[in-house]
């Protein structure tokens, strides 16, 4: 089964560096996902950077469920990735300058497939693989905007 690759970026009229304060950080990322309830640092993690853990809470509807990461990348400014244990995807975002200010990326990549964990709750319970889908590409148009507002705001200050 093919799975495919979801990508969308933005626009963001402020700098990198202000950018990169929102989304640098895992733990806002209930602040803008409709997906994602809450974030949290694992036990004996101090702070987000290469290796670090997070737990997190997703909802869609009546369901809720826990996920585990890994950041995987980390290039301060530029790129944070992490790669969900559960069903093997990695997210990321990553930041270039832009003449508006900020191009922001936000992708979900399954380089090794999707987990069969994964692929039984889709069909189950989200819908299906290809209803699911949309429904992460529609969650990752909202989690940018959200996150341009949020930008946006800071630099108009």
């Amino acid at each position: 089964m093919t799975i495919p690759v979801l990508e969308k970026s933005i626009e963001i009229a402020a700098p990198p560096a202000e950018v990169w304060a929102l989304v640098g950080d895992l733990r806002r990322m209930a602040d803008w996902s409709p997906q994602v309830d809450s974030t949290r640092l694992s036990t004996g993690c101090a702070e987000i950077g290469p290796g670090a853990r997070v737990t997190n809470r997703n909802v869609q509807g009546e369901l809720a469920w826990i996920t585990h990461a890994e950041v995987v990348r980390f290039d301060e400014g530029r790129e944070i990735a992490f790669r969900i244990e559960e069903n093997w995807s990695v997210w990321s975002f990553t930041l270039e300058p832009s003449a508006v200010g900020t191009r922001l990326t936000q992708r979900r990549d399954a380089p090794d497939g999707l987990s069969a964990s994964s692929l039984h709750a889709q069909e189950t319970w989200l819908g299906g693989q290809a209803a699911f889908t949309e429904t992460l590409r529609a969650g990752m148009a909202e989690t940018l905007e959200r996150i341009r507002a949020q930008a946006e705001a800071v630099a108009a200050r």
